[in-house]
């Protein structure tokens, strides 16, 4: 079933969901400890061996989240490649990246060179529209082209710019992770329990997340699932990468028509696990590019939508926003639905389309582009 929602002069198809948020009865703040980060090294020495011991309010993260968390100015890469080589030691064993602490493990950490200017640069302060905000959890409305946290190229992300704009915040963790062209909802923690309980949500299928897409092509099926394995690879630059592989991670995303739009789709993809770029991925072995995709998506297309179309205006982002989150609130048990509509530019982008689509005016779209190639090849 779905209904109609209205942005402005635009319109939208969405599907028919229970919106309603019930948060009564959370609980009261509570303290949490601070989370612990290895002691700075006096000014002009040399790095040194560092072993740390993971306490309870630490235990149950990944390994390399916990240190990118403290290894504050260290280029993401080189934390990866520590952890590959062994240098890393758990307990005085090697370990993977995706190993999780747990209480009283021992930590030893090689010698690691902390750039200066990162180390004292602070990420600016800002905020972001809040969905909703209590004892243990902060959910936000992420805008598009914002990483979510530092590394890769960024120097900060949400995350740092978040701490930096509540400096009282004895703990704030991501609970999950959005692409960076990505927009839509992002869930993060303000306690340890919180993260953890969280987590296990995930783990265990219990948090269900739906993003809209728009792809490229004519979608047929009301409803489809996609089950394909997943690999994830690194280029050489420390770019991450996925592919479609036999011997990958198993994948699986449903599909829902939500509109056709001409040559386009606006799909719904309720995700079933949760890998990197699994949405982009299983979309783009199907066919079915998302507009706008940088990584996996049609190139030529990609150009020909950052020009305007006569009603239709220019797309120079991904068009792919999460919309929509459930999950049993850590504290009390209640099952909270939260949702986020369409940024204005994307519902003013479907506009134009079902307005060509309805004239018939960009039926030679991918001739269009077909020549562009043409002439370009």
């Amino acid at each position: 079933m779905f209904f109609y929602s209205y942005t402005g002069s635009a319109v939208l198809w969405l599907p028919r969901h229970d919106y309603m948020l019930k948060t009564k009865g959370l609980a009261n703040i509570s303290s949490d400890k601070a989370p612990s980060s290895p002691p700075p090294a006096p000014s002009g020495s040399q790095p040194q061996v560092q072993r740390l011991t993971i306490s309870s309010e630490e235990a149950g993260q990944r390994i390399d989240n916990y240190l990118l968390r403290i290894l504050k100015g260290v280029p993401k890469s080189h934390v990866y490649r520590i952890l590959r080589s062994g240098e890393v030691r758990v307990n005085k064993g090697r370990i993977s990246q995706t190993y999780r602490l747990e209480t009283g493990d021992e930590l030893r950490l090689p010698p690691v060179r902390v750039s200066d200017e990162r180390k004292n640069l602070p990420a600016p302060a800002a905020e972001f529209e809040v969905l909703l905000e209590d004892a243990s959890l902060l959910v936000i409305n992420k805008p598009a082209g914002v990483a979510v946290h530092g590394g890769s190229g960024v120097s900060f992300g949400v995350i740092e710019q978040l701490r930096s704009s509540r400096p009282q915040a004895k703990f704030l963790e991501l609970v999950h992770r959005l692409d960076r062209d990505t927009s839509g909802i992002l869930l993060l923690a303000k306690k340890r329990s919180a993260l953890r309980d969280l987590h296990q949500q995930i783990r265990e299928g219990a948090m269900d997340k739906r993003y809209l897409a728009l792809v490229h092509g004519v979608w047929r099926n009301a409803r489809q699932h996609v089950k394909l394995p997943l690999h994830k690879y690194t280029l050489a630059d420390g770019e991450r990468r996925v592919r479609v592989q036999a011997d990958g991670q198993a994948a699986h995303t449903i599909f829902n028509l939500v509109r056709p739009l001409g040559e386009f789709s606006l799909l719904e993809a309720e995700l079933i696990t949760g890998r990197t770029h699994q949405i982009r991925v299983h979309l783009a072995a199907n066919g079915f590019p998302i507009a706008g995709d940088d990584k996996y998506g049609d190139y030529a297309l990609n150009r020909e939508l950052q020009k305007a179309d006569g009603v239709r205006p220019p797309w120079r982002r991904m068009f792919l926003h999460a919309y929509q989150i459930s999950f049993a609130h850590p504290d009390s048990g209640e099952r909270i639905t939260l949702s986020a509509p369409l940024p204005q530019e994307c519902t003013t982008f479907l506009e134009g389309l079902a307005q060509l689509a309805r004239t018939g005016a960009g039926a030679n779209a991918t001739d269009r582009i077909s020549n562009t190639e043409a002439r370009e090849g």
